[in-house]
């Protein structure tokens, strides 16, 4: 089969690959129809590299139909339609009952302290094939998969693998009510997709914080009140603007959906560059013991949202020794919640909404459809920010 393949730092190409088969009597096989390429990605591609093998087989966001299963997966069967979940998690140990599959006891990859296993998301995360390919093993099938009706387009239930599960635990974690206010930093796919969630939730007031134009219009569109971060000179009269449109104090949370690709941050730019020079060996243990994140963005986070707020954390960091503002932090009395979503939990919620109303916009919310040889392209093009790319789907 053709997949999308991490061979070093920034330098991903399609080959062909062994088809998958089932090992275990928990697993399923996938024909992909279509998967996404999402910000997390783009952590592989140039900061975790210390964490990536030549040959690992990237992607977290499918959709497609069962091809086979193994005989301990009782509830699916060849032809279904299934969204896949990014997480592998078995539905049955104390984490999966409590509402974390993240957390799942019988996925943890205990070898590296991290939590449930993740497709195609480095040797941290157990080292799975992803899903940017034609084919897919499913781990824990039992539990896992999404059936999904057969008919409309990918695009109205894709989401639903990573990007609807993470805006609407990053909105829940927020603590949204009707009435309150909230800012998201970052209006890439989970950023914008939280807003229209906490805007269908009832926020008052959601605003939008970017450098990207079209990203920043988009919101617009949205009912998004947006601001430019390009449009100020110093952090505090960005805080002014935030703090006219929240009655003078703040808004009631803030969701930093960018995480370590925080724009402006060069001493944190250059420490993971110095890194990305080393051998991977050493790389590797320098980041697991003593790694840095670029923090712009929580750091923002911290200062804009009001007293007794609330920060919820979607973006991705992977940080061992990040300095934290603490006295700000105690002082202003703040609540944080963050983490990898925790996608079962949320998707019973979220399906009644992909309806033909589409609140959602889910079915225009891709920018970019992209075959899956063309993979090495929509990476580039995703990274640079090119051509108003946003949210890239291939399609195998």
């Amino acid at each position: 089969m053709r997949a999308t393949v991490w061979h070093g730092k920034r330098d991903v190409r399609v080959d062909n690959v062994p088809d998958p088969v089932i090992q275990e009597p928990t697993d399923a096989i996938v024909r992909v129809t279509s998967s996404g390429l999402c910000g997390s990605d783009l952590h592989l591609y140039e900061v975790l590299t210390p964490f990536m093998t030549p040959g690992d087989i990237l992607g977290h966001e499918p959709i497609g139909i069962v091809e086979e299963t193994g005989s301990a997966v009782p509830g699916l069967k060849a032809g279904d339609r299934v969204v896949v979940p990014f997480q592998i998690a078995c539905g049955s140990c104390h984490m999966c009952q409590i509402g974390l599959p993240t957390q799942c006891e019988t996925t943890q990859v205990r070898e590296h302290g991290m939590g449930a296993a993740l497709f195609g998301y480095t040797k941290l995360y157990g080292q799975v094939p992803g899903a940017q390919a034609e084919f897919l093993r499913v781990p824990q099938a039992h539990f896992g998969p999404i059936k999904v009706p057969h008919g409309p387009a990918d695009d109205r239930f894709v989401y639903l693998s990573d990007v609807l599960p993470t805006a609407w635990q990053a909105v829940a974690y927020a603590d949204v009510t009707p009435g309150s206010t909230l800012a998201v930093l970052g209006l890439g796919p989970i950023g914008a997709m939280a807003c229209r969630i906490a805007r269908h939730r009832g926020a008052a007031t959601v605003i939008g914080v970017d450098h990207v134009p079209e990203r920043l219009e988009r919101a617009r569109q949205d009912g998004v009140e947006v601001v430019d971060l390009d449009g100020f000179d110093h952090e505090d009269e960005l805080l002014a603007a935030v703090r006219d449109l929240t009655g003078g104090r703040g808004p009631d949370a803030v969701i930093d959906a960018v995480g370590t690709e925080a724009h402006g941050s060069p001493a944190g730019r250059l420490a993971q560059q110095a890194t990305g020079l080393l051998p991977s060996r050493w790389a590797e243990k320098i980041m697991q013991h003593a790694g840095v994140d670029r923090m712009g963005a929580l750091h923002l986070a911290i200062s804009l949202v009001r007293r007794g707020g609330t920060v919820s954390i979607s973006g991705v960091y992977g940080g061992m020794t990040d300095p934290m503002p603490m006295l700000t932090m105690f002082d202003k009395q703040l609540q944080f919640r963050m983490g990898q979503a925790n996608v079962r939990r949320w998707s019973d919620e979220i399906l009644p909404l992909l309806t033909d109303e589409d609140p959602l916009g889910v079915d225009t919310f891709a920018t970019h459809h992209v075959p899956l040889d063309d993979a090495a392209d929509a990476y580039t093009m995703f990274q640079k920010k090119t051509d108003g790319a946003i949210k890239v789907l291939f399609q195998p």
